[in-house]
């Protein structure tokens, strides 16, 4: 359902139409909502799912939230892996609009969920592209992350009309767009400053994680907290900007410069957090749920453990006992807790230790949505992170 705005091209040039026809998009999640923000400056905005302060693992949305899906001409979202109850309402309410992945999509870094109570111990190249023999010739790591030409072909991107019949019920776009990734080759080189540091980047082809659907997720698999590496951001900016032009062919130069400059921002992010972080880079700490592997890898921190074996259920009497060693052990300097999710979950881990408490906000629950909220949330979770293990 496309909405009628004035296009920002219009104060440049009398030749472009007065009214422009501008898709309708629906985004899942606060930090995919804020990109495309970003791109869609000046033209439209997007509408947003999933309230910032609900956990997006299992929601379930109000009329307002169904409506917005369903009136959607574009869908944005990170994908079933974090979202496993919006892919049956994304085919019935919105099965003819075009649905981006950004998980799914070619050059987007995927890392494993690592296993256990605690990390330390565990090899990261273990959960690597070694061993993964069935995904042979896809290696989907970070190569091209700051070369978006090319991604032009929108591989990936389930349009729901093609080649599907929207009158029969229970049509299945789950995996639609998941094998052809073939030949891409998307390996980490050129990032050399986590040589040595392999946090097990792997292939999105891998489907057994997606037979996951029903509550919540399992922490095994593909860990879909993907948008907390900043280049999966600046990778995802100028796909969301070439889906927007093939529906708006309009505003497509307006979406292409938002994007770019949105990424130059990113870039310069990426630069300021990488400063914040590196007097506390080696200090150990623990966190909520393992949600944070992807801005760990990106910025060469590293958590010891998790609290919540499955984002909110509270750790049992063997994990407890583990991680407080863990705690006494390491002289961990911070536990952090998230604003999702009850805090006195940490209170059994650290009562009683020498460590200190903070809050991790990987959602940005307390921000203002809106285009800015994508970077003040990687920043603020740098800021929160170095204050604690400062103290």
């Amino acid at each position: 359902m496309y909405r009628f705005s004035l296009p920002a091209a219009v104060l440049a040039s009398v030749s472009t139409p007065l009214w422009a026809d501008v898709p309708a998009v629906a985004t899942d999640i606060a930090p995919v909502h804020a990109l495309v923000s970003q791109v869609m400056k000046g033209v439209g905005t997007p509408d947003l799912i999933v309230p910032q302060r609900s956990s997006p693992h299992g929601y379930a949305m109000r009329p307002s939230e169904a409506r917005a899906l369903s009136g959607a001409d574009l869908v944005v979202w990170v994908g079933p892996l974090l979202t496993p109850w919006l892919a049956d309402p994304l085919n019935s309410l919105a099965g003819s609009a075009s649905h981006l992945a950004l998980m799914e999509q070619p050059g987007t870094r995927v890392l494993p969920f690592r296993d256990g109570a605690t990390f330390e111990a565990h090899d990261h190249s273990a959960h690597g592209d070694e061993g993964h023999d069935d995904h042979e010739g896809h290696d989907h790591s970070d190569e091209g992350h700051d070369d978006h030409e090319g991604h032009d072909d929108h591989a990936g991107h389930d349009h729901g009309d093609e080649g599907h019949d929207h009158g029969d019920e229970g049509h299945d776009h789950d995996d639609e767009g998941h094998d052809d990734h073939e030949g891409h080759d998307h390996s980490d080189e050129g990032h050399d400053d986590h040589e040595g540091h392999d946090h097990g980047e792997k292939d999105h082809d891998d489907h057994e994680p997606h037979d996951n659907h029903g509550h919540g997720h399992a922490h095994s698999g593909d860990d879909p907290h993907v948008w907390l590496d900043p280049r999966n951001g600046q990778l995802w900016l100028g796909q969301i900007a070439e889906s927007l032009a093939e529906l708006d062919p309009d505003n497509a130069a307006q979406y292409r410069e938002n994007a770019e400059a949105a990424q130059a921002e990113l870039a310069t992010l990426e630069e300021e957090i990488s400063e914040t972080l590196a007097p506390v880079r080696d200090r150990p700490f623990i966190v909520f749920h393992d949600a944070y592997h992807y801005f760990e890898a990106r910025f060469d921190i590293e958590a010891l453990g998790a609290i919540s074996e499955n984002d909110a259920r509270a750790p049992g009497a063997a994990r407890v006992s583990e991680l407080r060693a863990l705690v006494a052990d390491n002289g961990v300097k911070c536990v952090f807790a998230e604003p999702q999710f009850n805090p006195g979950l940490i209170a059994a881990v650290a009562e009683g230790q020498d460590t200190g408490a903070g809050t991790l906000d990987p959602l940005g629950a307390d921000l203002e949505p809106g285009a800015s909220l994508y970077a003040d949330l990687l920043r603020g979770m740098a800021e929160d992170m170095a204050a604690c293990l400062s103290d």
